[in-house]
């Protein structure tokens, strides 16, 4: 359960602030985390392995996703059985392919029949989920990661590619469809409906759900007070 009750879809928290993650984790909203490199660096990590160790530490019982970044598949799957040997809870994400646009999906195969747990990430066609869902072992659980907000970014509704995408992981019962790069909480909405077993959401779109079916006229009201009260307190005049 994701903690909030008028949802199925799992709350997943994006990010690599280790004492902001301690406090989800405390919260009981979020089903679990993601990182990767690019957050880390943000969030001023000095030392991968330390980070991951510490954080593992911390939140022993939920799925922690941590990313490899060799650009090669040897190199990645040096790295994937190393994240592994952190903790059962561990999955470990391998990007769809690597920066050449070579599919690490003979490598997907490998590590999930190997048994390792995978969230293969930065998918955005229908074709690399299609791919991966065939690569993916139904014998270990294993997370497909659709960026849906990067989709969106680019004009295209990612509502279609979504809907077709749980179809194609109906026949692995070990995958999950995460609806990645949330921009909106509409997308939380929209993810599940669409049937997607996660999404990746962040404080600020949490702090938005006793929003959902709030009554628009109150809501109306409330953003005119809003800006009566900002202009007041500002001290405008005309």
């Amino acid at each position: 359960m994701s903690g909030l009750p008028q949802f199925r879809i799992k709350l997943y928290a994006d990010g690599a602030d280790l004492d902001g993650m301690i406090g989800e984790y405390r919260k009981g909203i979020v089903s679990g985390f993601t990182t990767n490199p690019t957050l880390m660096k943000k969030a001023g990590v000095k030392s991968y392995r330390e980070f991951g160790r510490a954080a593992l530490a911390a939140i022993p019982d939920l799925p922690i996703s941590f990313e490899v970044f060799s650009d090669d598949l040897p190199g990645m799957e040096r790295e994937a059985r190393a994240i592994a040997g952190w903790g059962d809870n561990v999955f470990i994400k391998i990007p769809v392919t690597n920066t050449r646009g070579e599919s690490t999906a003979p490598l997907v195969k490998k590590l999930s029949h190997d048994g390792l747990q995978l969230n293969v990430t930065a998918i955005l066609t229908l074709g690399q989920v299609e791919t991966v869902a065939k690569a993916l072992s139904p014998e270990t659980p294993s997370i497909v990661s659709v960026f849906a907000g990067r989709i969106a970014d680019t004009g295209r509704d990612p509502v279609p590619i979504m809907k077709a995408s749980v179809k194609v992981l109906t026949s692995n019962p070990n995958a999950e469809l995460l609806w990645a790069s949330t921009r909106e909480l509409l997308n939380l909405v929209q993810a599940e409906s669409c049937g997607c077993h996660i999404i990746t959401i962040t404080n600020d779109i949490l702090k938005k759900v006793p929003l959902v079916g709030k009554d628009l006229d109150e809501l109306s009201l409330e953003t005119v007070q809003m800006f009566y009260n900002d202009a007041q307190s500002a001290g405008y005049t005309i």
